[in-house]
């Protein structure tokens, strides 16, 4: 393990764009494994349907230059707003070709604004629980890749785009299935999955959560 070039403590950026790769195409199977039905479903992502994650997956690559700055412009360069444009603009497509887009695009390099490789890996993951969960699927996220995506979580560059301001302070959070921790204060303990999704604002996972900075984490997440 050694430091990426992104900045944050782990794994190479060679090795996390292997990781994403793996990704891309899980998540291309998981796409195309679903229903009609299961793609207009509710996902854990706010009032984004299951299609509507899946789109934002892939937005990087099937957006057109075009789009772009009517969108910046619309969003008030918003990044969230314009991700969210963006994805709906993109969920029109038949979920064969945002599938088809994910593994064409599955090894292709795509550095994210301010979180880099490490952001894309962490997006792919949370975004695959977004699906998976609320459709009772199962899932079999990779130990290496959730301490990857925890130490980034808890990385200042992940403040305020992936995790909400003001969320970690005074907890500490651990994921008792992989030994990762983070930060002091009152103690904030589950298994890896759900302290990746307890960090984004997931609301879901509060109740697989233990330790006694759950209840101050449950408050901060609901306000």
């Amino acid at each position: 393990m050694t430091a990426m070039s992104d900045g944050v403590p782990g794994p190479t950026a060679t090795e996390i764009m292997a990781m994403i790769s793996d990704e891309r195409r899980r998540a291309a199977d998981l796409v195309d494994s679903l229903t009609p039905e299961q793609l207009d479903a509710p996902s854990l992502c706010g009032a984004w349907t299951v299609r509507q994650v899946a789109a934002h997956l892939v937005a990087p690559f099937a957006a057109r230059r075009r789009w772009f700055l009517p969108i910046i412009l619309r969003s008030r360069f918003n990044l969230h707003t314009a991700n969210a444009q963006l994805a709906e603009m993109v969920a029109r497509r038949p979920a064969g070709q945002i599938s088809a887009l994910l593994r064409e695009n599955a090894e292709t390099p795509f550095r994210a604004p301010r979180v880099g490789y490490v952001g894309q890996l962490t997006d792919l993951q949370v975004h695959g629980q977004d699906i998976r969960r609320p459709l009772g699927l199962p899932h079999d996220l990779r130990p290496d890749r959730l301490a990857t995506s925890l130490d980034f979580l808890v990385h200042r560059r992940a403040i305020g785009f992936f995790v909400p301001r003001g969320l970690t302070d005074g907890l500490r959070f651990e994921a008792t299935d992989i030994g990762w921790a983070s930060g002091r204060g009152r103690a904030v303990q589950g298994a890896a999955e759900a302290v990746m999704l307890a960090l984004t604002g997931r609301p879901a996972v509060l109740g697989e959560l233990s330790g006694d900075g759950v209840a101050r984490l449950r408050e901060r997440i609901t306000r």
